[in-house]
């Protein structure tokens, strides 16, 4: 560029630096433009509200809308620091705990449940003795080694789930048992019951010695009374106190007896339930034959109203060795004249008590004795005897039997024995033959 006077002035004059351009600005109607577009609508509008302002104008608007767009809403913070809090935290973990449990729990009763139901070892019935006083440990071991169940540990888990109140005793296991059903089986009660049988005629000495023999049974008893014991089969567990079975038949015999004497025939020469079974004694060690026993009470009882004695054997050999029940030999004449309390050969009446323990046939036929006249009868040779009303017919009876006596023995017969109510005739001794003395009542 050219001054007036014509120099040249280009290169000297720096050039004049342009100006920065102005900061863009807005107008009036701008700011409320933009204030309208960022004015949140609706449900927004209050959340809006509430945000920080800038420090002037359209900037503070603008800063407080990048500040919002740094983090996570509102909602998200407030949700994170519930999450947070240690009560939620312990909440989880015993929801998580307790959902554990029941998967667990749930496996477990089911394990359980099989291995409780399922068959068990056994392939053939058993029995085995559960002793007294032995602990669910013990008994689990026990019915272990007997195979009755697989797994002790097990039967003790089982019995304390189902509470069992199981039971000693001596019980029978079918093969298969599971573990339920042997608890269901040790808590019934039901053990095993073995017969023991004391036949009629014995003596309470007899019974006692009899029991004592008996090694299923325990304890030492006392003798009792004779004739107080009921002879019978009684079925008892291993174990089973011997003193408690001999009460056991004394009760019955009452039993017995009572409904007997309250049904008797109210004609009988008897004074009391004890006269009865005083009777009914003879009339068992007399006979052994069912069909006979009433017709055997009677002579007795015909011979009782009309005065005469009994004249019964069995009462000799009472009277000489008491309890012990057997004399060991035949009975000698010397024996028939020993003067006993129960020698019905030397006594009139009845003898002071019973000579044993009669069964329920004898004192049923005692109460009730088959009407007849008979007073004498004496052994058949067959087991039985022969009946008769008259001594001389009696007297043809014994005259038979000593021919077979004598026909067995290979001896000639011997003379027959005057009965009772005849002249005394001397009796002839009783052979050396195993031949039973007649059961003649003379």
């Amino acid at each position: 560029m050219a001054d007036p006077d014509g120099t040249d002035t280009t290169g000297s004059v720096p050039p004049t630096p342009a100006a920065a351009p102005a900061p863009a600005t807005r107008t009036a109607e701008e700011p409320a433009a933009m204030a309208s577009a960022d004015k949140p609508t609706g449900k927004d509008a209050p959340r809006a509200a509430k945000a920080p302002a800038g420090k002037g104008g359209a900037d503070k608007g603008a800063t407080g809308k990048a500040t919002a767009s740094k983090g996570p809403p509102a909602k998200d913070r407030r949700a994170s620091r519930a999450a947070e809090h240690p009560a939620v935290t312990i909440g989880s973990g015993i929801f998580t705990f307790l959902l554990l449990a029941c998967v667990v729990g749930g496996l477990g009763f089911w394990w359980g449940e099989r291995a409780l139901t399922a068959p068990g070892p056994l392939t053939a019935e058993k029995t085995v003795m559960i002793p007294r006083g032995v602990g669910i440990a013990e008994m689990g071991e026990l019915l272990e080694r007997e195979s009755v169940v697989r797994d002790a540990r097990m039967f003790q888990i089982g019995k304390y789930v189902r509470q069992a109140e199981v039971k000693a005793g001596e019980y029978v296991f079918k093969p298969g048992q599971s573990i339920i059903s042997v608890l269901d089986t040790l808590s019934s009660g039901k053990v095993v019951l073995h017969r023991v049988s004391i036949p009629e005629g014995l003596t309470s000495q007899q019974i006692v010695a009899r029991l004592m023999e008996n090694e299923m049974l325990s304890g030492t008893p006392a003798v009792p009374k004779e004739g107080t014991l009921l002879p019978d089969t009684y079925r008892v567990p291993r174990g089973y106190s011997r003193e408690q079975l001999v009460q056991q038949m004394a009760e019955a015999q009452k039993k017995m007896l009572d409904g007997l004497w309250a049904k008797r025939d109210p004609s009988l020469p008897l004074k009391n339930p004890q006269d009865l079974v005083i009777l009914a004694s003879i009339v068992e060690k007399e006979t052994g034959e069912a069909d006979e026993r009433n017709r055997v009470a009677a002579v007795f009882v015909n011979r009782l109203n009309k005065k005469m004695k009994l004249q019964s054997d069995p009462t000799i050999i009472y009277g000489i060795v008491g309890g012990k029940g057997s004399l060991g030999r035949p009975i000698s004449r010397a024996d028939i004249n020993m003067p006993t309390a129960y020698n019905t050969y030397a006594i009139e009446g009845l003898p002071p008590g019973p000579i044993a323990n009669p069964g329920r046939e004898a004192l049923a036929a005692v109460a009730s004795p088959a009407k007849t006249n008979d007073l004498f009868f004496v052994a058949d040779g067959t087991g039985g005897h022969a009946f008769a009303e008259t001594l001389a017919d009696h007297n043809k009876n014994v005259t038979r039997w000593r021919a077979i006596e004598a026909a067995r023995s290979g001896g000639a017969p011997a003379a027959a024995p005057a009965p009772g109510g005849a002249a005394p005739a001397p009796l002839p001794a009783v052979p050396a033959s195993p031949a039973p003395l007649p059961r003649a009542a003379n």
